[in-house]
């Protein structure tokens, strides 16, 4: 007790000129801020322009995205007009890519393949990415028999090969894009559901959220409002990530036959062709996988940019 009391004492005793203002060499104050106020997302943009190869991963799928709707225009050539007359013809100042099998140009078809191919990757990846992300949110923020019975819904459809679905929707649907997004959309949504499910159960216990459920908050505005808002980093990454797999499935199952079908166009379609013409007509196969690689390639590497980005702990 008499030890408080001094203690009291003292601190009453005690003022300003007891204490020395810290200053730095050139006897300015040292105490101020060493870099402006920014919110997150401008943080984040400005570690991301540092970044050289992410910034180049954006300028070539603008590039590309830019082509897939100027291409085609560029030249006087339909895309899907047959000329027999020009079949198999090597790239040349007539025809910038050459020509395939039926004498189409193969500038025009690429560039509307690309249509076809970014807009099937990007819809779908988006499409996965929110239905994931509400089922993920639901899962984490509810637990319980909710998240046993989501996990293992989850499970079963996790164990269902891709192709095997795709097979199925095809047959049921017919080929085209639209059932290649539905096949796409069916078992797609797993990987971002337990992602975003896992960061919830991180964050649910968290006092905002506590204080939120406190303030009369319902789930659905703590889910939308509160915890989603906090995976957003995760989410874009893996978004990212998600768009060149779903460039790289339709490819693939264009390839095979079970994608976008003739006489309309993919860069799956135009690989799909020109492995038949390889030995005789090799820049029909190498033309469509080259654009396959470096949108996958970008992607990829924007998908890295941006993990650095949106990382707090990767700040310097």
């Amino acid at each position: 007790m008499e030890a408080a009391v001094e203690r009291s004492e003292t601190q009453e005793v005690m003022d300003e000129s007891l204490f020395e203002r810290a200053t730095d060499q050139n006897g300015l104050e040292a105490e101020h801020l060493v870099r402006p106020c920014l919110t997150y997302w401008q943080d984040a943009w400005i570690r991301l322009r540092k970044n050289k190869v992410a910034i180049l991963s954006i300028g070539i799928l603008a590039l590309y995205v830019a082509m897939s709707i100027v291409g085609p225009h560029m030249v006087s050539f339909e895309y899907k007009s047959i000329d027999e007359m020009n079949m198999d013809k090597a790239p040349s100042a007539l025809h910038w890519f050459g020509t395939d099998t039926l004498g189409r140009d193969l500038w025009a078809r690429v560039w509307v393949g690309a249509r076809v191919s970014l807009a099937i990757g990007f819809l779908a990846a988006t499409l996965n990415a929110f239905i994931g992300v509400c089922i993920g949110g639901v899962s984490g923020h509810f637990g319980g028999r909710v998240d046993m019975a989501i996990m293992r819904l989850i499970d079963v459809v996790s164990g269902i090969p891709y192709l095997i679905v795709a097979i199925l929707v095809m047959v049921a649907l017919g080929a085209g894009i639209a059932p290649l997004i539905i096949a796409m959309i069916l078992i797609g949504w797993v990987s971002m559901a337990r992602l975003v499910r896992g960061q919830v159960l991180q964050l649910k216990n968290q006092e905002y959220v506590l204080a939120a459920r406190k303030l009369g908050a319902s789930d659905t505005r703590i889910i939308f409002r509160h915890l989603i808002p906090n995976t957003m980093g995760l989410i874009l990454t893996n978004l990212t990530m998600a768009v060149p797999y779903a460039i790289f499935t339709e490819a693939f199952l264009s390839y095979i036959g079970l994608g976008v079908q003739p006489p309309n166009a993919s860069w799956g379609l135009l690989a799909r062709y020109g492995s038949q013409n390889f030995r005789f007509a090799a820049w029909q196969l190498f033309i469509p996988s080259f654009f396959i690689c470096t949108t996958m390639l970008s992607l990829y590497l924007l998908g890295d940019g941006l993990r650095d980005a949106l990382d707090p702990k990767l700040r310097r």
